[in-house]
């Protein structure tokens, strides 16, 4: 066991120019200036082992730091890939804000306080028009959760609903696995099927999240107004209070970033036109 141990050091060590022996004749690292070998007393004789100086202690951990930032990447790659069901949604990272969107500052402190968001079971109703950025809001916590290594499902209803509808599809082991993600992001509520079983299966999603304390947040062009209707069937009230129970609403208002972006491109090309 000792030899073996010693093997292994003997393995990690380097040879620096500039090596040299000392006055007791022992192996010392021309940089650092540490011992390379010292002796031990083992069953009452002395014996040579080869150890680590200074130098082979820092390259091994930087090499360790640098495995573990390998790794790291690599899970966070996964969990990106597994994640973030829609390629777009990779885009949308705080770092890619154009300073057009108004509320990402209730992002970021989503982001930076997730430990309490995650035990208090805080979620958010992000609300507003088409093209106001309420997708790009919800994929940037999504994606800054990720890159610390934290599970994140980011999909919306239709897609969910395709998964359970599919033949000899398990429908208590899919909505398990969307419950068991601390964090579950729904996009685009309101653009599914409206069909018995469509509201049913989206009812069970969230009230699963609910009664398991699982934080939630769904992004829908839906209004509070369009929410709380009274003349609501009861499938689409209970979807709508249980969300209201769960998530805090964030409002987005004014016009349309894409439709913004695209007077902006029609401006370009009448000033640049022959």
């Amino acid at each position: 066991m000792v030899e073996k141990t010693a093997e292994k050091v003997q393995e990690n060590q380097e040879q620096h120019e500039g090596d040299y022996l000392d006055e007791e004749g022992l192996h010392r690292c021309g940089i650092c200036g540490e011992r390379k070998e010292n002796l031990y007393l083992l069953m009452g004789r002395e014996r040579l082992f080869p150890c680590l100086c200074r130098c082979d202690r820092n390259r091994l951990e930087k090499q360790k730091e640098e495995d573990r930032k390998r790794e790291f990447d690599i899970r966070v790659s996964s969990l990106k890939s597994v994640g973030l069901t829609e390629p777009r949604f990779r885009e949308w990272r705080f770092e890619n804000d154009n300073g057009s969107n108004p509320k990402l500052d209730i992002a970021r402190k989503y982001v930076n306080e997730w430990e309490e968001m995650r035990k208090k079971n805080i979620g958010y109703m992000v609300m507003g028009p088409v093209g106001t950025g309420k997708s790009f809001f919800a994929g940037c916590i999504a994606n800054a959760l990720m890159e610390q290594g934290i599970s994140v499902m980011m999909t919306n209803f239709s897609r969910i609903l395709n998964e359970l509808t599919k033949y000899h599809a398990d429908k208590n082991e899919i909505i398990a696995g969307l419950v068991s993600y601390p964090l579950l992001i729904i996009d685009d509520l309101g653009i599914e099927r409206n069909s018995e079983f469509a509201l049913e299966m989206i009812y069970n999603v969230v009230d699963r999240r609910y009664c398991t304390r699982k934080p939630l947040i769904v992004t829908t062009n839906l209004s509070y107004q369009d929410m709380t209707r009274k003349d609501l069937d009861i499938e689409h009230q209970r979807i709508y209070s249980r969300l209201m129970e769960m998530c805090f609403p964030v409002i987005y208002q004014g016009k349309d970033l894409r439709q913004k972006e695209r007077d902006l491109k029609l401006e370009w090309m009448k000033l640049n036109g022959d």
